[in-house]
């Protein structure tokens, strides 16, 4: 029989972050699910335990606010009785026009994107560390591949994310402790509920980011695009001389 692990979810209402918790709920796993929407928490808590999750924790909680970060994510853990997996999953998609005429516009989405998320991962590694294994998982973005004029805010708060969780799988390389970074490309999620097109072919399910996720997690693969063939769409764009690359309004 299948070890039972006890996951910790940090933006557990995201719709990758869902999805991704059924599967596990379908394993019998243990789950603290915390997020700022309580109702919405307990909502997704009920539908976890009926598809089978052994059990089933909620938190109310701003996750960019990291103050008294450690004795929370201590709480967390015990009421977890230990974490085998933290998955990082929140984030705000913001606005650039936004960005560049409100500082503290631009402030929100750096703490959310990145300044709180490399907090979360850092106590994570630290509880790893001292149980000699686990298994974090961060939600980053193609966006930080390279700075783009329609969204080098967001772009750069997860460029920091990204590098954040590669040294860390440097870090703890030949251990048993895994560091998955995850970067989708577009996904149909609320927070993209603005964008047109999301019928497209180069767009995603949040079930599709979901399994692609879980197969990283199994496989203890340090990175993953999601869906695969963004990892090449990245590599033309990364790669293309930058006076093309100005002509372009992407």
């Amino acid at each position: 029989m299948a070890t039972k692990r006890r996951i910790l979810v940090l933006g557990a209402t995201s719709a990758i972050a869902e999805r991704w918790c059924r599967l596990r709920a379908a394993a019998g796993d243990t789950l603290l699910l915390v997020a700022r929407d309580g109702e919405k928490l307990t909502a997704i808590a009920d539908d976890l335990k009926a598809r089978g999750a052994g059990e089933v924790h909620t938190a109310t909680e701003d996750l960019a606010d990291t103050d008294g970060a450690d004795g929370r994510f201590s709480g967390w853990v015990q009421t977890l009785g230990g974490v085998d997996i933290v998955f990082l999953a929140y984030g705000i998609l913001g606005d650039q026009a936004e960005a560049q005429r409100d500082t503290d516009a631009l402030l929100r989405g750096v703490q959310a994107n990145f300044t709180s998320a490399i907090v979360w991962c850092e106590l994570a590694a630290r509880a790893f560390d001292l149980a000699g294994a686990g298994t974090l998982v961060g939600i980053s973005s193609v966006a930080g591949d390279r700075g783009r004029r329609t969204n080098y805010a967001y772009g750069a708060a997860k460029a920091g994310l990204s590098t954040y969780l590669e040294g860390m799988a440097h870090r703890f390389a030949g251990t048993e402790i895994t560091v998955v970074c995850v970067k989708p490309g577009f996904v149909a999620t609320p927070m993209t509920a603005h964008i047109d097109g999301r019928d497209g072919p180069l767009w995603a399910t949040p079930e599709q980011v979901a399994e692609d996720i879980e197969k990283a997690v199994e496989k203890k693969k340090p990175e993953i695009y999601t869906r695969w063939f963004w990892r090449f769409v990245m590599l033309i764009i990364r790669h293309l001389p930058r006076p093309i690359f100005n002509k372009m309004k992407i």
